[in-house]
């Protein structure tokens, strides 16, 4: 029997010929993350270990991002514990403030490929799964060990196929997909399972719509996210790092004769823009059933839907209107490159044109941390990933989950908005 792409990578890196679920294997990671919520815990592990030294600095990543520009002084605190740490360590990687948030920094950075395994201080470490790699979130203690001896255990998870068929709307993106698979299988459907997404849906989708699949994997309880690396993998590294195709990199797939948990498949070719509603990610309906809610706020971003495409959707519907004067509209690139990248696009001149608000890539919306914490009755509709009690601030606020298109459309009617109304 042949094994799938999860359990072929996890085997590279145990050293072994085969794994099988439900096996637990000692690896070695190819990179490790932290930021500054759990970098600064993590230290503190490290340092009460004993530990002197982190086994190798190239491969630790820290990017300051959650609390960041510092929110107040306990903030600033952490922010210098891990400025400290990685000066003392020499870590090669080190983001300060601004610099964006990791789960978009570290792909377009090229520090993640096709095959690797990556292990991550944060829950939406398996975004990096659109590359074809393996990659989770642990926790700080976790962490720590990982950092000073350079392996960790694992259990080898079950893997279940998800397939999308068919040719989906203009209006349609990762974001929808992957809310219409939550929505079937709810929040903990794929518990400790690897989420592989594959068909011709995803096969015609861009790198970006794949990144924010794989985000949103954990919402189900999964272990992973994953997508199969092919041509537009490739082509997609190679305008990252010129070096890239000289390098060798894993292009592992799924074998035919391999054991799948479950094949769950979905066509698309009608799949209206789809929207989580409070308070769960798996809450979720097709726009057209909500264009009575009336909304306060609007956030465009994150390291879900806070890349070039996601800004670019957003300006197509905002761009030569406004947006209404009682939402608050706020953009935020995913990281400095990709500001950069809408400055000279001419993006940033549309979402200021229509009275949004640019932001500085920071993770504080998202999560309630900053920049744009919501008061008590208010809704919001965010291109973010959780939409929990209290995630975005008040507990009696509300966070309604969407694609950039339709949040833009939201922003512009005060209402929540199928993109063809406006």
């Amino acid at each position: 029997m042949g094994m799938t792409i999860t359990e072929k990578i996890l085997a590279v890196h145990a050293g072994k010929e085969k794994v099988r679920p439900g096996e637990i294997v000692q690896v070695r990671p190819d990179l490790l993350m932290t930021n500054d919520i759990s970098g600064p815990i993590a230290v503190d592990v490290f340092k009460s270990m004993g530990a002197a030294r982190v086994f190798d600095p190239e491969k630790v990543v820290i990017v300051l991002d959650h609390f960041t520009p510092n929110k107040d002084v306990k903030a600033a605190k952490s922010s210098t514990k891990m400025r400290e740490f990685a000066r003392s360590q020499g870590i090669v990687h080190f983001y300060d403030a601004g610099f964006g948030i990791e789960h978009v920094v570290l792909p377009e950075l090229g520090l993640v490929r096709p095959g690797d395994l990556v292990i991550g201080g944060d829950s939406h470490t398996v975004t990096y799964g659109a590359l074809g790699a393996f990659a989770t979130g642990v926790g700080s203690t976790d962490l720590a060990g990982a950092m000073a001896l350079g392996e960790i255990w694992l259990k080898v998870p079950e893997t279940i196929r998800f397939e999308f068929t068919g040719k989906p709307s203009r209006w349609i993106g990762g974001k929808d997909l992957i809310l219409l698979a939550i929505g079937r299988i709810g929040v903990s459907g794929a518990l400790y399972c690897a989420m592989e997404f594959g068909g011709e849906a995803i096969a015609n989708l861009g790198m970006d719509g794949r990144f924010t699949m794989c985000n949103m994997a954990i919402e189900a309880g999964a272990k992973a996210g994953i997508v199969e690396p092919d041509e537009k993998t490739l082509a997609w590294l190679n305008g990252i790092r010129d070096d890239i195709s000289s390098q060798t990199i894993g292009l592992l797939h799924s074998d035919e004769d391999c054991a799948y948990k479950s094949v769950i498949r979905f066509d698309v070719s009608d799949l209206e823009p789809q929207v989580a509603v409070p308070h769960l990610p798996s809450n979720v309906r097709p726009v057209s059933e909500l264009k009575d809610v009336e909304i306060h706020q609007v956030v465009i971003g994150s390291c879900t839907n806070g890349r070039i495409s996601d800004l670019r959707a957003a300006a197509e519907i905002l761009r030569g209107r406004k947006v209404n004067k009682w939402v608050r509209t706020l953009i935020v690139p995913g990281s400095q490159r990709v500001y950069r990248q809408a400055l000279q696009e001419g993006l940033v001149d549309v979402f200021i044109d229509s009275g949004a608000i640019v932001a500085a890539p920071t993770c504080g919306p998202c999560f309630g941390g900053h920049t744009g914490v919501l008061d008590e009755g208010e809704r919001c509709v965010s291109t973010t990933n959780r939409n929990f009690l209290g995630r975005m601030g008040h507990e009696k606020s509300e966070v309604y989950l969407s694609g950039p298109y339709v949040a833009a459309a939201s922003a512009i009617a005060g209402r929540i908005a199928h993109p063809e109304e406006v």
